[in-house]
Parts: structure tokens; C-alpha cells; sequence
């Protein structure tokens, strides 16, 4: 009887289907690292709304936290929308622009309406009339979900 049959060196087919194989898993690779470069920006802005969060905690300046905040998203929505469109947003058209992709008006009618008066007030009110955990919240996520829509 011959000797059996080695599986080495394999046959073409084989070798086809291997190089197959790796490029498909380049692929995913590749997919995986630019999927996960493009959150790099909402991963650092809840980071730094963790920061926010915990310095409120020990001051309580409620003024200095809402200017903190409507910095942070800011910066956070040039992060991710052209800067012609966010950038000359102010008032009622930056609450409007926030609330778009949101699944309730959280910041033309809830609790992030306050964002765009809060560091004007009186200092002497202090956390008065300001529902902080909502808009903690609604800041939150913001900065998790994604932008839609053209401009409006």
C-alpha cells in the first residue's frame, strides 16, 4: 500500500480560501478601528461631563456648571456636525439644533431649556428653579446619541 496522503502542503483551493479568510478579517479590523476612532470624541465629552458632575458635586456653583456644560456640548456637536452650521447658533435655534435625533424636546422644552440661561443668572439663587439631574441627563444624552437631520 502507498503512504497515506499528507494535509501539508495544501492544496490551492485551500491557500485561496485562507487568503479569503484574512482578508475578510482585515476587513472587520479595519471597520472595527475606524468605528471605534469615530466615538473617540463622544467617549472624551462624557468623560469630561463625569468631571463636570463631580466638580458641581463639591462647589455647587450651579452658574459655573451651566457655562461648563453649554461649553462641553459645543464643543462636543462641532465634534460631530460642520462648523458653519453649529458654531453661529445661539438661543432658541442652539436648543432647537440640540434636540434634533433626540426622542423627546428635552432642550426646546425640558429640563435643557435652562442651558441657555443658566450662567447669565443671579448667583444669589443658586440651584433655585434649576432642575440639575435633568439637565445632567439631557446633556448626557445628547452627547450619546447621534446627530440627524440637515440644518434647520
Amino acid at each position: 500500500m502507498p503512504p497515506e496522503i499528507g494535509w501539508w502542503p495544501l492544496a490551492p483551493g485551500w491557500w485561496v480560501l485562507l487568503a479569503l479568510l484574512a482578508l475578510g478579517l482585515g476587513w472587520l479590523l479595519y471597520r472595527a478601528l475606524i468605528h471605534w476612532r469615530a466615538g473617540m470624541p463622544r467617549r472624551a465629552a462624557l468623560r469630561a461631563l463625569a468631571v463636570l458632575d463631580k466638580e458641581y458635586r463639591v462647589d455647587g456653583d450651579v452658574n459655573h456648571f451651566g457655562k461648563q456644560l453649554s461649553e462641553l456640548l459645543r464643543r462636543g456637536m462641532l465634534a460631530y456636525a460642520p462648523r458653519a452650521e453649529v458654531a453661529g447658533l445661539t438661543g432658541e435655534r442652539w436648543l432647537q439644533w440640540l434636540d434634533r435625533g433626540m426622542s423627546k424636546k428635552v432642550f426646546s422644552e425640558g429640563p435643557g431649556r435652562t442651558l441657555e440661561s443658566l450662567p447669565y443668572r443671579n448667583p444669589e439663587l443658586g440651584d433655585q428653579g434649576v432642575d440639575v439631574e435633568g439637565l445632567l441627563k439631557a446633556v448626557r444624552e445628547r452627547l450619546k446619541t447621534p446627530v440627524m437631520g440637515g440644518a434647520s
